[in-house]
């Protein structure tokens, strides 16, 4: 039998002389559990927000995006290309043509970054789930159509289905502006507008807007180049691999990215803001940790005429001060399967009942209420981080309690 955790756990449970240190001892466990709880809950919502941008992005974004890495363009015509776009592993091939322009409706002129794309692109990306008006369509018979960003819909004062045509203005390339006669250093075309879609992020719907990529091409005068290459890996292959094979294959002329590398700058933000949220909480856990050590610094004082039998009785200093060490563990321990539990519990509440919700205006957001996904790795993380924090806190009132037992102060 552990005879420092027996006792301890009697002492745990045991009535105390002066009741403050029954109190001290249950909100200490209770300040722990809702500091754990709160760590659980926040993470698991960071989790939600996480898998919301990582849905939208991947109905956008294809599996791997090939880039050359100095310029803007590439021409993809050529034997190392043929070799890695005939890999069994690739579904599907769609070319991406990205450039500035100046579009125009009535009296309303908006800078705006043109995507041109081929037809594949309607198979590779989910654009039935990203329009919120009209459809998605990029050329049907002789008329040419563009799918514009919410934000630009709104600033260009238009929606879909609209008689009027937009006015697409391209600076032609290695031409001066003459200045008696401007129109003619850009190459202007026109488009209607098809449809609207909403990626609730400012570079895609306040700036973007997609287009055939032969109408990108006569406006930007390019021939068979693009700026990007959008791959989509067929089911069951695995994306890590193709991306190596083809990184391997282009060398270091060129960028292979997968979705995350593609969105690299926002979820790192995300992960950013959920680990300093989390480092937060960690110091609001200290002051309830911190009460631990006091209802154990008041504990050895109370305990004094126990400590003075168990001397008595040939305890060793050190069984002595373990009993008081995993007298705080125990309480600590409480606390943090309390609070895990209860975060649980909580977070399993909202995924199925979503009580806590957004806001009142239905539509205005993209989910209603809070998203939560609970992950097995932020569980383990907020275990281990509550137990070092509460074990590095407890040893301050057992090292003074191992001093004084050594200098026979505490008799």
């Amino acid at each position: 039998m552990n005879l420092p955790f027996f006792v301890a756990r009697r002492y745990l449970f045991s009535k105390k002389s002066h009741n403050a240190i029954n109190v001290i001892s249950s909100i200490s466990v209770i300040g722990i559990a809702v500091a754990t709880m709160a760590m659980v809950c926040v993470l698991s919502v960071f989790n939600g927000f996480g898998s919301i941008v990582e849905g939208m992005f991947s109905a956008f974004d294809p599996d791997l995006k090939i880039t050359v890495k100095e310029g803007k363009v590439f021409d993809y015509h050529t034997p190392e290309f043929e070799r890695i776009l005939s890999l069994d592993e690739i579904g599907l091939i769609s070319e991406s043509l990205e450039e500035n322009a100046l579009f125009m409706y009535e009296d309303r002129q908006v800078p705006v970054l043109v995507k041109g794309v081929s037809e594949e692109f309607n198979y590779l990306a989910d654009m039935d789930k990203l329009i919120i008006d009209g459809t998605f369509r990029l050329r049907e018979d002789s008329v040419n159509y563009a799918t514009l960003g919410a934000g630009l819909a709104v600033t260009l004062g238009v929606r879909a289905g609209f008689v009027h045509p937009i006015l697409i203005y391209a600076p032609k390339r290695d031409v001066q502006v003459n200045l008696a006669n401007p129109a003619g250093a850009f190459t202007t075309e026109a488009v209607q507008i098809g449809g609207i879609f909403s990626l609730n992020q400012p570079e895609y719907d306040e700036d973007m807007a997609i287009i055939p990529i032969e109408l990108a091409r006569r406006l930007f005068q390019y021939d068979t180049e693009v700026s990007s290459l959008d791959i989509q890996v067929k089911s069951g292959a695995s994306v890590k691999e193709v991306k190596e094979k083809m990184r391997n294959a282009l060398g270091s002329r060129y960028a292979v990215e997968d979705r995350y590398e593609q969105q690299k700058e926002s979820y790192n933000m995300l992960q950013i803001e959920k680990w300093v949220t989390f480092l937060i909480l960690a110091f609001i856990l200290l002051i309830a940790v911190f009460n631990v050590a006091g209802s154990l610094s008041m504990l050895i004082v109370e305990k004094r005429e126990d400590i003075r039998s168990f001397r008595h009785m040939g305890a060793s200093d050190q069984l002595i001060s373990r009993i008081f060490l995993y007298e705080g563990w125990l309480i600590a321990f409480w606390g943090i399967i309390v609070g895990i539990a209860v975060g649980l519990i909580l977070c399993l509440v909202q995924q199925h009942f979503g009580l806590l919700r957004l806001g009142d205006t239905p539509g205005a957001y993209i989910v209603e209420a809070y998203p939560v996904v609970v992950k097995a790795t932020d569980i383990f993380i907020v275990f281990v981080s509550v137990s070092v924090i509460s074990f590095l806190t407890i040893l301050y009132p057992i090292r003074n309690l191992k001093r004084y037992l050594k200098n026979d102060s505490i008799l």
